[in-house]
């Protein structure tokens, strides 16, 4: 059957009341081929459109439909993207799939460079996948913001870190879609003695020279685990060089806001804590446009913890039953200094944060998205956990309760004798939970949809 099928309608809906059937393949709106699921919701905005549909034995019918302004049809397809998710042809130096253990979930080895996924769900990519024609429909179809894995400019390094001799290519894709005004959010993932130094000054240096379409940068520290086996000799910063780079990307953001008005460039959370630095405060962070990629998510989580706690009575925080909080290794005393506010506001208030050394990836990864269910119950086993768990939600799988190792939330909690709560990167909820005030199903839902973007961040 072929991608762009339609698996059901949506009863009442617009493509329902104008008579389309399960089974049919949609072929074109008002004459435009419709080949993957952009072109489905950019031609399918109007508020009157002529539908082109194939059925399975070949015959050909059209339908007229009327629905609002950027209403959706309602069809669903075989597939999200109407078409196959488009999997990575580069083998970068520092490939976070490529440092994963064997016998892990088929999904979690599944490397994808898709640029619909880019512009409907913040996925990164490289630009290496995209062919003429796509780059053409980007700018036809203004399909904007895009988030790019930019890495270098330099165009031989990037062949070479991306062992793609086509990769330096990107770079002339950047140029042509900024003489397009397509905005751009790009990151850099530095790796000490490759792409950082002097080679970072240049890719700053050229990305400023295409703002305003390259609307921000985030330069985030290369992860190592400890499954390099035959890879290439990767380093992990310490605090000395962490420091530098800080230092390096501040000063360059300085003297682009004195220019341009923005910073243009943010180092993220991580950096800071790996140099021992204080984070900056939450107006450094302008707009907070990467805070995907961990660009000031500390920070906004102080801020909105303390502004909650500010709501809150005295008499509401009484009675808090006994907790723990689990986080990775770089987060622990953040959220210890939180914990710390509360109780300075109530004493009642009784809680613990254990910070869990990543033994299942390596020591060398700190970060909580990547804390596993085995290494929770092993280092929590003879813990005074109090009466309840909180962990980030980045710690599973969206929107289930499962960890990276599948150990489940139910295991812990068997294992550990404590119920389990995921909270998700919200001060607000944090503090809720805390307190022991359920969210409610919608909080739930969207802190689900959210928690993706922070696997990989503190």
């Amino acid at each position: 059957m072929s991608m762009t099928a339609v698996k059901s309608v949506e009863p009442r809906g617009p493509a329902h009341r104008a008579g389309v059937r399960a089974g049919e393949t949609l072929t074109h709106i008002n004459g435009h081929p419709i080949v993957d699921v952009l072109d489905y919701k950019f031609y399918g905005y109007d508020p009157q459109l002529e539908l082109t549909l194939r059925a399975a034995d070949g015959s050909v019918r059209t339908l007229r439909v009327r629905k609002g302004e950027g209403e959706d049809l309602g069809l669903e397809f075989e597939t999200y993207l109407m078409d196959r998710a488009r999997s990575c042809a580069n083998h970068c130096v520092f490939c976070f799939v490529d440092q994963m253990p064997p016998g892990m979930r088929p999904s979690l080895y599944f490397k994808d460079d898709d640029a619909r996924l880019s512009f409907l769900l913040g996925n990164y990519l490289t630009l290496t996948n995209l062919s003429p024609r796509e780059v053409q429909r980007i700018i036809d179809l203004r399909i904007s913001p895009i988030n790019v894995s930019v890495h270098t400019t330099d165009r031989a390094l990037r062949a070479e870190m991306l062992k793609n001799p086509r990769a330096g290519e990107g770079v002339d894709i950047m140029e042509r879609l900024a003489q397009n005004n397509i905005t751009m959010n790009c990151q850099i993932v530095s790796c000490p003695g490759v792409n950082d130094g002097p080679a970072l000054d240049s890719t700053l240096s050229d990305l400023a020279a295409m703002f305003p379409a390259v609307n921000s940068v985030s330069v985030v520290p290369v992860g190592v685990t400890k499954y390099r086996e035959g890879l290439y000799p990767l380093r992990t910063y310490t605090k000395d060089t962490a420091a530098a780079l800080v230092d390096q990307v501040e000063a360059f953001a300085a003297k682009h806001l004195k220019e341009n008005g923005t910073r243009l460039v943010w180092c993220s959370d991580e950096f800071y804590l790996l140099a021992g630095r204080e984070l900056p405060m939450e107006d450094y962070f302008e707009d907070f446009t990467q805070l995907d990629n961990g660009v000031g998510m500390l920070t906004l989580l102080s801020k909105e913890f303390s502004r909650a706690l500010g709501l809150m009575e005295y008499e509401e925080l009484e009675g808090t039953s006994p907790f723990s909080i689990a986080t990775g290794v770089s987060a622990a005393p953040f959220l210890a200094k939180l914990v710390d506010m509360a109780k300075e506001k109530c004493g009642t208030i009784d809680g613990k944060v254990y910070p869990i050394v990543n033994h299942f990836f390596g020591e060398t990864i700190t970060v909580a998205g990547l804390v596993t269910g085995g290494d929770l119950i092993g280092q929590l086993r003879d813990k005074d956990l109090g009466q309840r768990l909180l962990i980030p939600a980045s710690m599973l799988r969206s929107g289930e309760n499962i960890f990276l190792d599948d150990v489940t939330t139910e295991d812990v909690e068997r294992e550990l004798g404590v119920p389990v709560t995921a909270v998700p990167q919200d001060g607000y909820e944090l503090l809720d939970a805390i307190l022991g005030i359920e969210p409610t199903p919608a909080q739930q839902k969207l802190a689900w949809e959210n928690e993706e973007f922070y696997r990989y961040n503190p």
